[in-house]
């Protein structure tokens, strides 16, 4: 019988929850240089073990023993608001779902989705206020509700896309509520009553669409068939259109603003990538157009690096399993971190230096392990829409640099709040100056 991992319960009753839930990159660093790869610790009343590094964290993602599944651990955090979202499948049921969904994640419909993407940047980034400070993380929270709702439904909400928004961002805000019982007027009745909204707007429109067509994401989701006739039913939809709304939204605001700071800290990279993009004839790109956006695609790569916008992943053992030389238990939630993975000096040389070039081919450090870059996550879980997300905020840069000149505002230095995903505490003040 193998020994359990090093390491510490915590405080008695409270674990260690609150570092948990209030700094997971800290938390996660500390126990890393106590403890190494691999420590046992406590948190919101479960027993759990911490798996950092390239090795460790593959030999949980990866998958090939089936020993770890992601719906029992997700869930612990985000259920019930995003219920059954991809991410939280596993096994045949899992790969069932991500064969019939990929259908809306084709090279021809993520073109499909740029085209409808364009008109929407092209009229809110004319908005945008220039020769003062200028909050642009909310800015970029705004856009990508508004792209949104146009690319999933089509616009197809009418009216009632104001209150779908509030509703969604309910849900958002009560996955990170302390108090996890429905007191009236509390985020987490907020939140309940918005899924409920959510799922009446979706269930309603799904025969309509099922017969109309489209070629928004929700469409594709209604019609989505495979050669032997499985479909989504209508429960399915609902629950994948909800976690998929939370899944464009956050991590794509994070992330967007991330490489604002550090094209406004780093003007020689803002000049480099502002020139790629003029270098084309059209303001309106195609998908190869971006593709050729070699300089831009490097910061995004990098920024993704610094700022993972979710720097923490959880699984659980559903049966006793090894992992690094030490036994973890059926049950066991398992906590990686992609933050961790992502600042390993083993894999990154000057880790925490802003270096786009680490990823130029020459370089090619995140092909040290395919478990050392992981902003997307890894193995059969890895985001479904990786590439239409990575699309969409090439866009919306290109189409900033196309405007727009950046600097930081004046103030103090730009700093992360890292409980749930990563937000910039003072919301990113820039100064804008418009380009002729």
């Amino acid at each position: 019988m193998l020994d359990p991992p090093p390491g510490d319960g915590g405080p008695p009753v409270i674990g260690h929850s609150w570092q948990v839930v209030a700094d997971p990159p800290g938390f996660c660093t500390r126990r890393y240089e106590r403890y190494g790869p691999i420590s046992r610790f406590t948190a919101v009343g479960r027993e759990a073990v911490l798996v950092v590094g390239a090795e460790g964290t593959e030999a949980v993602l990866g998958g090939r023993d089936r020993a770890f599944a992601n719906g029992p651990a997700w869930s612990s955090f985000i259920s019930p608001f995003f219920r059954r979202g991809l991410m939280l499948l596993d096994f045949e049921e899992h790969l069932r779902h991500r064969g019939l969904m990929q259908q809306a994640f084709t090279r021809d419909r993520v073109e499909g989705y740029l085209r409808q993407l364009l008109p929407i940047l092209t009229r809110d980034l004319a908005e945008w206020p220039v020769g003062m400070s200028f909050r642009v993380q909310d800015a970029f929270r705004e856009l990508m509700l508004r792209t949104g709702v146009r690319v999933f439904m089509g616009g197809g909400l009418g009216g009632e896309t104001d209150a779908a928004v509030k509703a969604f961002l309910d849900c958002v805000a009560a996955t990170g509520s302390s108090l996890r019982f429905a007191v009236p007027g509390g985020r987490w009745a907020r939140g309940l009553a918005g899924r409920r909204l959510l799922e009446e707007l979706f269930m309603e429109r799904i025969p309509v669409v099922r017969t109309r067509g489209g070629s928004d994401l929700f469409a594709v989701l209604c019609r989505s068939v495979t050669s032997d006739g499985d479909r989504f039913t209508d429960e399915d939809i609902v629950n994948h259109m909800i976690f998929l709304m939370m899944a464009a939204h956050d991590p794509m605001t994070v992330t967007l603003t991330s490489m604002m700071r550090f094209l406004a800290e780093r003007q020689d990279w803002q000049r480099q990538c502002r020139a790629e993009s003029f270098a084309r004839n059209t303001a309106a790109p195609t998908f190869e157009d971006l593709q050729r956006l070699g300089s831009l695609d490097l910061v995004m790569r990098e920024t993704l690096r610094l700022v993972p916008p979710v720097p923490t992943l959880f699984s659980e053992a559903v049966e006793d399993v090894k992992v690094l030389g030490f036994e973890i238990s059926q049950g066991t939630m398992v906590m990686m971190s992609s933050y961790v993975n992502h600042h390993m000096p083993e894999y990154w040389p000057d880790p925490e230096v802003f270096d786009p070039l680490r990823f130029a081919p020459e370089r090619r450090e995140d092909a040290a392990h395919p478990y050392a870059w992981l902003p997307f996550g890894g193995g059969v879980h890895q985001c479904i829409g990786m590439q239409f997300a990575a699309m969409q905020v090439i866009a919306v840069l290109d189409q900033v640099l196309r405007r727009y000149r950046w600097k930081l505002a004046t103030g103090p230095t730009p700093s992360l709040n890292w409980r749930g995903l990563p937000i910039w505490r003072d919301g990113m003040p820039i100064h804008l100056e418009r380009i002729d």
